[in-house]
């Protein structure tokens, strides 16, 4: 609800202050995150060591370097903006030529909220991760949200830009390494899953027959639990996405700019198939 935009509920003029104060907020929450995570290094080289301590170290390089990718691209966005502003508004203020463009303006107010709430969450998953409270699959859809706004934010400051434009040729190139660096992140905590699950991977070579027949069942019933879990959250996601779809073209239809976009098919909510079982 935060992230929609509400200009039904501010005056035109004040579209062009918003700009501003989002995209300065956008700003000190990447500043932030840095600064967060730089204290999260420091306390997982005294609380942590071995391979524990070098995931972590891993992971939050990665996170590091994405957020100052994130800060260089909202930096180019908002030169980009700048120059947009003052090749078209003409003989218009500032604030006249955001408000005869609402719809534009709205699209980047949304963007960097998108933008700045992606830098922050993806701070917070980190935190728990290093303090083995969280998941490392929260990082790797974080990861994914990051890009995804970023590329909005981008999309929502072409439409009105030059194509020969110096500022949109280098915030195009900012995105690339945005997800470049998103990408590494996803990586990054993947082997250091893998890691950590490897180290902690159960010796069985101590168990009776019985014993080992026993964890056996009991793995099992786990499987099909989790399977059973897999395919009613499918259906959840599907309907979440149907009714966002429909949701988002609703609005869209309303001003007359699109059509309400088609729900996915259900057939990407089939079961996959059951692994054999003994």
């Amino acid at each position: 609800q935060e992230l929609r935009p509400k200009s039904l509920d501010i005056k035109q003029e004040e579209l062009g202050d918003m700009v501003e104060k989002e995209m300065a907020s956008t700003s000190q929450a990447i500043e932030d995150a840095v600064r967060r995570i730089e204290e999260m290094m420091s306390q997982a080289r005294n609380e942590s060591s071995g391979v524990k301590l070098e995931v972590n170290e891993r992971i939050l390089n990665s996170c590091t370097d994405l957020m100052k990718a994130i800060r260089l691209l909202v930096m180019t966005s908002t030169n980009l903006q700048k120059e947009i502003v003052e090749s078209g508004r003409g003989a218009a203020t500032t604030q006249e030529f955001y408000a005869k463009n609402s719809r534009w303006t709205e699209g980047l107010i949304s963007a960097s909220k998108a933008v700045g709430w992606g830098a922050t969450q993806l701070v917070e998953s980190a935190d728990r991760v290093v303090l083995h409270t969280g998941k490392y699959e929260e990082l790797i859809v974080c990861s994914h949200e990051i890009a995804a706004s970023t590329a909005q934010l981008v999309a929502a400051s072409k439409v009105k830009a030059e194509k020969s434009s110096r500022n949109l040729g280098r915030l195009q190139e900012c995105s690339r390494n945005v997800n470049e660096r998103a990408a590494n992140v996803v990586a990054s905590t993947k082997s250091g899953q893998e890691q950590i699950e490897e180290k902690d991977t159960m010796d069985f070579s101590g168990m009776s027959l019985i014993k080992l027949k026993k964890e056996e069942m009991e793995t099992q019933v786990k499987v099909l639990e989790l399977e059973k879990r897999l395919e009613g959250e499918r259906v959840r996601l599907g309907e979440l996405r149907k009714q966002h779809y429909a949701l988002a073209g609703a609005c869209q239809a309303e001003d007359g700019e699109a059509k309400p976009a088609p729900a996915p098919r259900r057939g990407i909510l089939k079961k996959p198939p059951l692994a054999h079982k003994p």
